[in-house]
């Protein structure tokens, strides 16, 4: 699979056509919205006169369209912002354009982030890297997917419940979500303001640390973001790992089990030490997900209102009309059942019984994750119960849906970090992840020991 070294010091102009026409030949995927050609054949010209310089120069990325970005509309998958022309960049970006990068397209996604496997996108699903009968994970399904077929060495996605480390795992990459801050989400269309993260899909760990190191840092833009605390470094020697109990039960694929096994005597034979833990809260945790991030979807969702800027629904007499039938227009079907899920649990009566509960239910999962980092360095577990399932399978059932978030869910909740690593393929030749959780802050040592186990 390609890698970022690939692209250092060769013909940029070579290096953004040659991945635009991978990209035209894999369009059968619907992994990219749009491409940024004129925009990155620009850039790449620059890099080639020497005009743009660093550590990625020449080298072709991809970013999911709930970034705004430059050369391409920013639609987050949806009717709403079908025609939206972004008038900034999100930080992200423009960090990795400083350091020389060229961004070459936007990546499908389900609706405003809003899904786990892309089939909520207005534009269409995309279809899965290994098999285009089943689905690419969601929400940010067309950044995997372009990173797994070698389209470009690394892709940006934004994960609030899962939604890079799923996605990475159905498609056999490397899937970072890091400590909730570390990296700016100015920029971003906003989902759930308390569990969104900035995070990246890369070939292999090296790659994504480079990138993860370039992209963290301070932004007063975002009054969210930690001062820079991200510094690649060695792996350490000896770590004790926690396998998480909750994760390895009888609802889980015989075959996802029997990888994360697998993986874990790599881990033995490197000198690290493993025992099973246990994380009685964990399995409240779906229920906390669903309860606090629709309320906050909600909130984030009111500003599309047909007045300022996205869908304005025409043939309408009165401004409760407007707003009512540009939200029916703009909005897929899972964003207006999050819409009203929220708005029921942050409603008079509700609030209380609902969202109180479930952030004080919050609050005691993180103390259990800190009670464990006392004597563990690194959780793991499955990144999904299952490989990818078959397209339309779940769509109709949305419980179904949500609870192939369930072993992603809980570090978004307690803002860790948490790594999705490849741990090999199922017999029908489906990839299979395994998910790295580690405490907050402790990203570089997540990478530094995923990468050691890639390089044996």
């Amino acid at each position: 699979m390609t890698k970022i070294s690939d692209f250092i010091g060769k013909n940029a102009r070579l290096n953004v056509q040659e991945a635009i026409s991978r990209a035209k030949d894999k369009e059968e995927y619907h992994a990219l919205l749009s491409l940024t050609e004129e925009r990155a054949l620009e850039r790449a010209d620059a890099v080639d006169r020497g005009e743009i310089t660093g550590r990625l120069a020449g080298v072709p990325f991809v970013v999911k369209d709930n970034f705004l970005a430059y050369g391409a509309p920013t639609t987050a998958a949806s009717k709403m912002l079908e025609t939206f022309n972004a008038p900034l960049q999100a930080t992200a970006v423009e960090k990795l354009e400083l350091e020389g990068a060229i961004c070459i397209g936007k990546a499908n996604l389900d609706a405003f982030a809003h899904g786990g496997s892309t089939e909520n996108s207005a534009f269409g699903p995309t279809k899965n890297a290994y098999d285009k009968s089943r689905v690419a994970g969601g929400s940010s399904g067309g950044s995997a997917v372009v990173t797994a077929l070698d389209i470009v060495p690394f892709a940006l996605g934004s994960d609030t419940g899962g939604s890079i480390r799923q996605p990475a795992s159905f498609n056999g990459v490397i899937g970072v979500k890091p400590t909730y801050g570390t990296v700016s989400r100015y920029g971003v269309v906003a989902m759930a303001s308390s569990t969104d993260t900035i995070g990246a899909f890369a070939t292999n760990v090296a790659d994504a640390e480079l990138v993860m190191d370039i992209m963290a840092g301070k932004d007063d833009k975002d009054m969210t973001t930690l001062p820079d605390f991200f510094t690649p470094s060695p792996a350490k020697p000896s770590l004790k790992v926690g396998l998480i109990k909750e994760t390895m039960t009888d609802d889980v694929d015989p075959e996802v089990k029997q990888a994360t096994l697998q993986y874990i005597e790599h881990l033995k034979a490197a000198g690290h030490t493993v025992d099973e833990v246990t994380l009685p809260i964990v399995k409240y945790a779906l229920a906390m997900y669903y309860i606090i991030v629709p309320a906050e979807v909600s909130s984030n969702l009111a500003r599309y209102d047909g007045i300022r800027y996205g869908h304005r629904a025409g043939d309408v007499r009165t401004l409760a009309e407007l707003y009512g039938k540009s939200r029916d227009e703009g909005f897929m079907t899972e964003n207006k059942r999050r819409i009203m899920i929220g708005s029921y649990v942050l409603s008079s009566g509700f609030f209380d019984a609902y969202y109180l509960q479930a952030q004080k239910a919050r609050t005691l999962l993180v103390n259990e994750f800190n009670k464990l980092f006392e004597n563990y360095d690194v959780l793991i577990g499955p990144t999904t119960p299952t490989p990818a399932f078959g397209l339309g399978e779940n769509t109709a059932d949305p419980i179904k849906m949500y609870l192939a978030d369930i072993m992603t869910v809980p570090a978004s909740l307690a803002g860790l970090p948490a790594i999705s690593v490849p741990a090999g393929n199922s017999e029908s030749g489906l990839p299979i992840g395994v998910q790295l959780v580690g405490q907050r802050r402790s990203d570089a040592t997540l990478l530094a020991l995923a990468k050691s186990l890639e390089e044996l």
